[in-house]
């Protein structure tokens, strides 16, 4: 489906001829880093009596070092201006399976803010003085570097934060002290703030996430899986309550409530109890697509069944992810899905106990609302604050009261740099064949630049782009890095391939045992499509990928012949080391994706583009953070010295201070522009306005 926005013409009637993948563009790297934040983690403390809502948010912010800052703003009294509430020398991160997520807690009141601090990975309370005194980090836990903490609840009293607590190290027997530890211990833990005190709530199985009080803190629910399940695989929805009649603590998990997941074959996420009933509420896949649940009675019962996803884009990969919410006025449901490339905004009517939802109305474009929304939260007297984006407008932060006429106010948007329409390519959703009879989807993002035209060649050479996860999906929100591909001539496929989020539990399980087939079927598919139509240039083909959609990227160059170039960032050449070197998260997410290990070590080897280097005769950049920890770096030295041995054109840079994704201007920065240096080279591009200078070895 198309989008809805459309391109404004050039005032000029004239325009410049130039092969494609030459246009000048002023979407450039430096442009896209100078005024762009990354925001995320939007929370709302409702306003009470005269107050204002007071918005929260994350920044990450890659002109600061890619550090991230929580920030306020209070609409009605100061208007969409913002404030940083983090002290300037604070990193607000946590690193729970590396992945983070939920690194922020608000209580009742703005006194009660708790985050994790990067650096030592402590929670500390924020001392916020608006007279002027400053703003102060103060540590809660006692102990640094040892333990990570993330996605927390306050209890009303603001006396204990509920949370996730990762022990990356073991007590020694002899009484030497702690050691690090590759067996991280993961439970849910009660920190006292008085003292930094902790009691373990939950333990003994091998991952945690939610934990959610009742809104009479008489019990917690919380969501629990094991080795070798992901969350999106199949979890447990477990109770327990926080003290039993003798006034002890039980916290081992098996003695607790079990509410959904019986089956062992259903992923339960997202817990949240209703404000004013009491009842509890969860997102599960049982019917095959991600629907609201309401526990209770003999048996929990769907409340909202929908042929689509509730829960976001990448459910199970960040702490903290809540798909749905209540009003805090009258307890209504509010929640946002996709639907064929936009989001679904709906408001409903659940509080009744033995009903399905009722008075439900939904909200799209046609009420002004963003194309895109990944997160919804309710303030005070039915206002909703939304992230949304659209493919010509960047991420922002958006206030509305659906009961209201006008169109969504921004409060705060991630770019202070804008781009004519003109220069935006607005993306198709396509649909094409792949193997076995089956269908994928992608987004084709066609070459757009009114002040240039090629008539020198029947079709623009293509970048087709493998997402992460890989059970993540691709998004049809403003992406600057996609539109420095199209103002320049090329045209950009963004690929859903088996195993996207977003289509319902069995896409998303095609790619079990599946992976590097296939999700390279997929790309390649998607590929073929659009150059049989004409909107392709096959024999300018190029892929790229991050994380998994890097291990896409190298089993597309290696084991078909669609492609001519790629760029894998940090994605895996090597599926047996990954299998030892990798974090507690993912170390046994292979066996769903490829097979058990180490007993199907050949299948592993198969599927491992590095074991087969002798059937890959295409260039290859590859970009890598030295301090990964989910693909370690050793990974992209490997492969690159594989490449370099048999003669193929390759480059490799690793950045400094960088993990799993890059976060610093610079790097972001020379990343995009190095990728368009190197197809450049290898496809004989000349005259590419302001283009990177680097060595390609064995070219």
């Amino acid at each position: 489906m198309t989008s809805s926005t459309t391109s404004s013409t050039s005032t000029s009637s004239s325009f410049y001829d130039k092969p494609y993948g030459t246009w000048p563009s002023p979407i450039t790297s430096k442009a896209i880093t100078a005024g762009t934040v990354r925001l995320s983690g939007l929370s709302v403390l409702p306003a009470r009596g005269d107050d204002d809502d007071a918005v929260y948010w994350l920044e990450g912010r890659p002109n600061e070092g890619g550090r991230t800052v929580l920030c306020r703003c209070r609409p009605s009294s100061d208007g969409p201006s913002a404030v940083d509430v983090t002290p300037v020398e604070s990193n607000v991160r946590t690193r729970v399976h590396e992945y983070g997520g939920g690194a922020v807690v608000l209580g009742r009141e703005e006194t009660e803010i708790f985050y994790s601090e990067f650096a030592g990975q402590r929670v500390c309370r924020l001392i916020v003085d608006d007279n002027g005194g400053g703003r102060v980090g103060v540590p809660v836990s006692v102990e640094g570097d040892r333990y990570r903490y993330a996605d927390g609840v306050l209890s009303r009293d603001g006396s204990t934060v509920y949370c996730i607590r990762e022990d990356h190290l073991i007590d020694s027997e002899e009484g030497g002290g702690a050691t690090p530890s590759k067996d991280v211990v993961n439970e849910i833990v009660a920190l006292r703030v008085s003292d930094g005190s902790m009691t373990v709530v939950a333990t003994g199985n091998d991952f945690y996430s939610n934990p959610r009080l009742n809104p009479e803190e008489t019990e917690l629910a919380y969501v629990t899986w094991n080795h070798p399940n992901m969350p999106w695989d199949a979890t447990e929805l477990r109770v327990r309550p926080l003290a039993n009649e003798d006034g002890q603590d039980d916290a081992k998990t098996s003695n607790h409530r079990l509410v959904a997941g019986h089956d062992g074959d259903t992923s339960v996420i997202q817990p949240l109890y209703h404000p004013h009933t009491g009842m509890l509420y969860y997102l599960s896949d049982q019917s095959g697509y991600y629907n609201l649940y309401r526990a209770g009675g003999a048996r929990p019962s769907s409340i909202l069944p929908v042929d689509s996803d509730f829960g976001g884009t990448s459910p199970g990969w960040t702490l903290g992810q809540q798909g749905f919410r209540f009003l805090p006025d009258d307890g209504r449901l509010v929640a946002h899905y996709p639907r064929d490339g936009r989001s679904v905004l709906l408001v409903a009517d659940v509080r009744d106990p033995d009903k399905p939802a009722v008075d439900i109305v939904r909200y799209d474009t046609h009420q002004g609302l963003p194309r895109t929304i990944s997160d919804v939260v309710p303030g005070s007297h039915g206002t909703l604050y939304l992230l949304g984006a659209g493919p010509a407008t960047p991420p922002a932060i958006y206030r509305w009261n659906p009961s209201s006429p006008s169109s969504p106010e921004i409060l705060r948007s991630s770019s202070k740099v804008t781009f004519p329409d003109s220069l935006l390519s607005t993306p198709t959703r396509i649909e094409f064949p792949t193997s076995g009879g089956l269908t994928s989807f992608g987004y084709h993002y066609p070459p757009k630049n009114d002040r240039y035209r090629c008539t020198t060649e029947s079709s623009p050479p293509l970048l087709v782009k493998a997402h992460g996860g890989p059970t993540s999906c691709a998004s049809t929100a403003y992406d600057p890095s996609i539109q420095f591909w199209t103002s320049r001539g090329f045209s950009v496929l963004d690929v859903d391939y088996s195993g996207s989020t977003g289509y319902g539990k069995d896409y998303r399980r095609r790619l079990r045992r599946r992976w590097g087939v296939a999700d390279v079927d997929d790309v390649c598919a998607g590929a073929a499509f659009l150059a049989q139509r004409g909107l392709a240039d096959p024999q300018r083909s190029c892929i790229d990928g991050r994380s998994a959609g890097g291990f896409t990227v190298l089993g597309a160059l290696t084991f078909r012949d669609v492609f001519r170039a790629g760029t894998s960032s940090y994605g895996i050449g090597d599926l047996t080391a990954l299998a030892g070197d990798t974090h507690k998260f993912e170390s046994r997410y292979l066996d769903g994706l490829v097979g058990r290990y180490p007993e199907e070590e050949e299948l592993y080897r198969e599927r491992s583009p590095i074991e087969h280097v002798e059937k890959l005769s295409c260039p290859v950049l590859i970009l890598q953070g030295e301090e990964d920890r989910v693909v370690p770096p050793n990974q992209a030295r490997k492969m690159h010295e594989a490449l370099l041995t048999k003669g193929i054109p390759t480059c490799l840079k690793v950045y400094e201070g960088e993990q799993h994704g890059f976060r610093k201007a610079e790097n972001i920065e020379d990343a995009l522009d190095r990728e368009l240096a190197f197809y450049g080279k290898v496809f004989g591009m000349e005259g590419i306005p302001g283009v990177m200078e680097i060595e390609v070895d064995n070219l």
